[in-house]
């Protein structure tokens, strides 16, 4: 497992409704999102195939459900990977949302 040479950046994208990872200026992952009224509703991450093993996804989702907190907004956690992060992550227990077929015909919609 190789060891990243430079710090991790993180940084949210509002123009492609993203998080995106960055290690030595490349993209390295991301987490998908949509807002939905006070809800921000993550329905994707991934991590470049490159970047593995680095605990990458970790960091990025801990630092977007942080962003998410400091704006005021609630979490829907329809990714898999967020829902998972968040059963291991209690501080952040107070801003989820639960996933309910209403948000997911909302998404589908706006996902076309």
């Amino acid at each position: 497992m190789s060891q990243p040479s430079a710090t991790p950046v993180v940084e949210r994208v509002d123009a492609r409704n993203r998080y995106e990872i960055h290690v030595d200026g490349k993209r390295a992952g991301l987490t998908a999102y949509r807002d939905r009224d006070a809800q921000r509703v993550f329905y994707h991450t991934e991590i470049d195939d490159a970047f593995a093993g680095q605990g990458l996804a970790s960091r990025l989702v801990q630092e977007a459900l942080t962003d998410v907190r400091e704006s005021g907004k609630r979490i829907v956690p329809v990714c898999p990977y967020v829902a998972k992060f968040l059963k291991r992550h209690e501080e952040f227990a107070d801003l989820v949302d639960p996933v309910t077929p209403d948000v997911l015909r909302w998404l589908e919609t706006e996902l076309g």
